[in-house]
């Protein structure tokens, strides 16, 4: 698929549909999530902790549904990467190579892409300020409202 990937419906409804393109009627809708969803089991000490942050903070906004929970336990993982990287990167940013030159740690490199994957999934979720910034108005929550024959025709 090419261009820009689409933007989810609830951020087009929070953002106020600022393109006026039609909202599909056929787009599914989960079921939106609890602020109390539980963590996965299998993540580790650090990223339940950030899921337990994040999660009733996505669901209070309409953000977390069913289908969205992989993503923020992929999320909370790539935290703890993150975590973990820099601060083995701060105890330590460079290191002697094999051939005795001075080179940056790899727990640089793995904190950068870390925090690059982060900022991907963060974006996805709208909770950086250029996702925020785009919100204009808050309508309510819910299946988008049917279009009207006469506003599509005059929109053209």
């Amino acid at each position: 698929m090419r261009g820009r990937k689409p933007v989810p419906t609830q951020l087009k409804l929070l953002r106020g549909n600022p393109g006026r393109r039609p909202i599909s009627p056929h787009e599914p809708t989960p079921a939106l999530v609890d602020a109390g969803q539980a963590p996965p089991a299998w993540l580790d000490r650090v990223a339940k902790v950030e899921w337990r942050r994040l999660a009733p903070l996505l669901a209070k906004n309409g953000l977390l549904s069913e289908l969205d929970l992989d993503a923020l336990a992929a999320y909370c993982v790539v935290f703890t990467a993150w975590r973990r990287a820099e601060r083995q990167a701060s105890r330590r940013a460079v290191v002697i190579g094999p051939n005795g030159f001075v080179m940056a740690s790899p727990y640089v490199a793995m904190a950068a892409r870390a925090l690059a994957t982060m900022r991907s999934l963060l974006n996805d979720f709208g909770m950086t300020p250029s996702a925020r910034a785009r919100v204009t108005k808050i309508q309510a929550l819910g299946p988008a409202p049917p279009i009207n024959p006469l506003e599509k025709f005059l929109r053209r």
